[in-house]
């Protein structure tokens, strides 16, 4: 009897990135991962990156889905979206990754390889790791914001992880569920340190992989200071508020 790949889904948010999402797509692609997909999450874009999404879609329909939202909601509610979507179609694992081309397509299979072997709940991979770096074009205060928020977030979680704020993760499918994704209340960057605070409190195993992050491809950060204060909020709404999840 054949032996049937876990399905994986790549949920990938974009807002104005029609000129990033295509070369993912196609670096998507070249991976020796079967079973692999891409769920692109749009929230209406008015660069057109839906329209490109649809056509990568029509192209390649059983491998490429896309998820329209209908406005600029958050990032932490375009996953989610994704995440739901994943979950319904049978995704065995769900990658999460920017559309930007900061996040090396290269280390998924080491990322799933270790989801797979090593009885991880999910693996990050991780800017401050042994092996991982960030691009040198870096602007110097993005490198001084990151390194203080994983120190500020670890100070008040203490979650023990050298990127607590990383966005490229690879979850298996029964931690998203355990999780209770209807139940997540941050919205922008955010949501990457409740969602590990939970994998916490709930005693999984979190892994962390060695990444290059490299500075985005074309198009404009999105790191607003609405998105900074919430970022800086949650930390303390986490260990002190009463969560449901």
């Amino acid at each position: 009897m054949a032996v049937v790949s876990p399905k994986t889904v790549v949920v990938v948010p974009t807002y104005n990135e029609r000129d990033n999402l295509p070369v993912l797509a196609g670096l998507l692609a070249d991976l020796p991962v079967p079973n692999l997909h891409l769920l692109v999450v749009d929230d209406d874009s008015p660069d057109g990156t839906g329209e490109i999404a649809d056509k990568l879609a029509a192209e390649t329909p059983d491998t490429i889905g896309v998820l329209h939202r209908g406005a600029k909601d958050g990032l932490g509610r375009a996953y989610l979206a994704g995440m739901a979507r994943a979950l319904d179609e049978g995704a065995d694992i769900v990658v999460q990754m920017d559309a930007d081309l900061s996040h090396p397509a290269s280390a998924i299979p080491a990322m799933i390889d270790a989801l797979t072997t090593e009885n991880a709940a999910v693996v990050i991979g991780s800017r401050y790791v042994a092996g991982g770096s960030i691009a040198a074009d870096w602007p110097w205060f993005r490198r001084a914001l990151s390194a203080w928020a994983n120190i500020y977030v670890n100070a008040i979680l203490r979650l023990r992880l050298k990127d607590a704020t990383a966005g490229f993760k690879a979850w298996r499918a029964e931690t998203l569920r355990a999780l209770d994704l209807n139940s997540v209340h941050s919205n922008g960057y955010s949501f990457q340190v409740e969602m590990n605070h939970r994998a916490v409190r709930r005693g999984f195993t979190i892994l962390e992989v060695p990444i290059r992050f490299e500075e985005r491809g074309q198009g404009a950060s999105k790191m607003s200071l609405g998105v900074q204060l919430e970022s800086a909020l949650t930390p303390w709404r986490l260990r002190f508020g009463r969560e449901r999840g």
